[in-house]
This record gives structure tokens, sequence and C-alpha cells, in this order.
């Protein structure tokens, strides 16, 4: 069972967190090029985060989940990839995706994005992105694991 969960969590993590962290990372400069008919690729790339993201809910549930089966709940190492997994999921809500719907509504009323409002969030994208490259990091090395490598 454990290789199972472990299998869905990973499989999750590719398939949710990956498109959200292109498609996040991509949004910045398409808001800024945007006029006409660009604006449909820039609410291409906020629909991807918003419902990727919503499917990325999986990978900490399996997370959990095959952790628990591993025995490895009260690790450090898990600690602090949940941590850090919280605090890339709040960065996503509180911040990029809110300021992906502001530079949308902007394009949508025909006025362009400016260049501060887009280096913000592409800067927010970046810590997300951090965050997440970090917790893999985490979940492969695991540091002081029995488990790990």
């Amino acid at each position: 069972m454990t290789k199972l969960l472990l299998t869905l969590h990973v499989l999750a993590a590719v398939v949710a967190v990956g498109p959200v962290a292109v498609a996040a990372s991509m949004f910045p400069p398409a808001a800024r090029r945007a006029d006409g008919e660009a604006v449909h690729t820039v609410r291409l790339l906020h629909r991807i985060c918003r419902v990727y993201s919503a499917i990325a809910v999986a990978v900490p549930v399996l997370g959990v989940a095959t952790a628990a089966a591993m025995g490895v709940m009260g690790s450090g190492w898990l600690v602090a990839s949940l941590t850090l997994t919280a605090v890339a999921a709040g960065l996503l809500i509180a911040f990029v995706l809110p300021r992906q719907d502001e530079l949308l509504a902007e394009l949508d009323a025909g006025r362009p994005v400016e260049r501060p409002v887009t280096v913000r969030l592409a800067m927010f994208t970046g810590v997300f992105n951090l965050l997440w490259a970090t917790v893999t990091v985490l979940m492969i090395v695991r540091p002081g694991s029995t488990t790990g490598a």
C-alpha cells in the first residue's frame, strides 16, 4: 500500500504542481505583452493556475497518507515539508491568484498593465516555485531519515 500511495503522491505532484509552477511563471510576461487577442493566452494561463491548484490539494493529502503508512509522521523533514507546502499554498491563494485576477480585470477593461505590478507578481511566483523546489529536495534527501539515501 505504501508504494501505491507514494506513486500517487509523486504523480499528483508532477501532474498538478508542475502546471501551476509553469503557468504562473509565464503569466507576468504574458500579461505585459497582452493586447487584444493575446488576452486569451493570459486568461488560459490563469485558468491553468486555478484548476491545477485545486487538484494539487491531493499532493499533501496523499503525502500525509504515505508518511503515515511509512511511520514517519514525526520526522523533521516531513514537518518542514508540510510547513513549506502550507506557506506555498498560502502564497498562491493570498498573492498569486488574486493578482492574476486583478491583471486580468485590467486587461479585460482594455487598460495596459503596469510593469511594477507584473514584477511583484513574478516575485511572488518565484518564491512559490522556490518553496516547491525546497519541498522536492526535502522529499528526496529526507535529512535524518532512516529511509533516505
